[in-house]
């Protein structure tokens, strides 16, 4: 924050999380926002694809001496996933609702009509028969639970692996799955066949890791 802060000037410091505006960072005109998919404090800069070279440039410049450097997609990933942020394609698609999903609070069912609202006030009603839910694998078990992996009970599939990674700043691996909403508790254990071997995991409360 400090960093990019000191590129505008001291024009983005003071933006309140998931606010947004138009500003000048190293000189080129940027919309910046105060949000990101990492778990992180920072900004989204999003600029005009001409002058983009020269405010990568600047960034890494200013990165550098602090010991930045230029991450991919499997970086960001991790990051997302220890905060358990979920990702489109993976722990959210056209086959779970939002509320399966735990993001009730990103579908007001009293605040008007929408596309799907009769269908979640039936589901909420009823009761939800499955949940994602987040786990740990110790690190003595060596091994990662990846997407598509079947989370078993006796020998039956009972879910399935959206997510899974390796714990970067947690021990051990981490990872999502839906289950039965009865598995769906903190402390419950989970078998996750990976590849032809079972690996023991708990069922975890909230993020694996949230910033101070």
């Amino acid at each position: 924050v400090a960093m990019v802060d000191a590129l505008s000037g001291g024009s983005v410091a003071g933006m309140p999380s998931f606010t947004f505006r138009d500003a000048e960072v190293a000189g080129v005109r940027v919309f910046a926002a105060r949000t990101g998919y990492t778990g992180e404090d920072g900004f989204e800069l999003a600029c005009a694809n001409a002058d983009a070279p020269a405010l990568w440039a600047a960034l890494l410049d200013a990165a550098t001496p602090l010991g930045g450097l230029p991450v991919g997609l499997g970086a960001r990933d991790s990051l997302r996933l220890e905060a358990k942020l979920p990702l489109y394609g993976n722990d959210i698609d056209d086959d779970h609702t939002p509320l399966e999903a735990g993001l009730g609070w990103a579908v007001k069912l009293d605040k008007g009509d929408f596309i799907g609202r009769d269908v979640l006030k039936q589901q909420q009603a009823a009761g939800l028969e499955r949940k994602l839910v987040g786990f740990t694998i110790p690190a003595d078990a060596r091994t990662i639970a990846r997407h598509g992996y079947p989370v078993v009970d006796g020998g039956t599939q009972i879910g399935v692996v959206t997510s899974g990674g390796p714990g970067i700043s947690v021990p051990g691996s981490v990872g999502l799955a839906y289950v039965p909403t009865r598995f769906a508790e903190a402390g419950t254990k989970l078998s996750i066949d990976c590849r032809g071997k079972l690996a023991p995991a708990t069922v975890v409360a909230g993020k694996f890791y949230k910033r101070k």
